[in-house]
């Protein structure tokens, strides 16, 4: 699985008023983990930020394929 960077720092933005402190609660990750992420333009977005937003996803019904690219 890959993190869709354009939808995600979409989704940060339109979700979450570009507040990541808030995306990181709210996804139940750390600030730190986020701001890795989105500094790495996605590299290292392991299973628990991947899995939080598909969890996300599920409970806000959206798709998470929009921001998870299965490969």
């Amino acid at each position: 699985m890959e993190l869709n960077m354009k939808a995600f720092l979409e989704l940060l933005q339109n979700r979450f008023d570009n507040n990541q402190a808030k995306m990181a609660r709210i996804l139940g990750i750390s600030k730190y983990q986020l701001n890795s992420v989105i500094k790495n333009n996605g590299k290292g977005a392991g299973k628990k930020i991947l899995g939080a937003i598909i969890k996300y996803c599920d409970t806000n019904e959206c798709d998470f394929r929009k921001y998870v690219f299965l490969i």
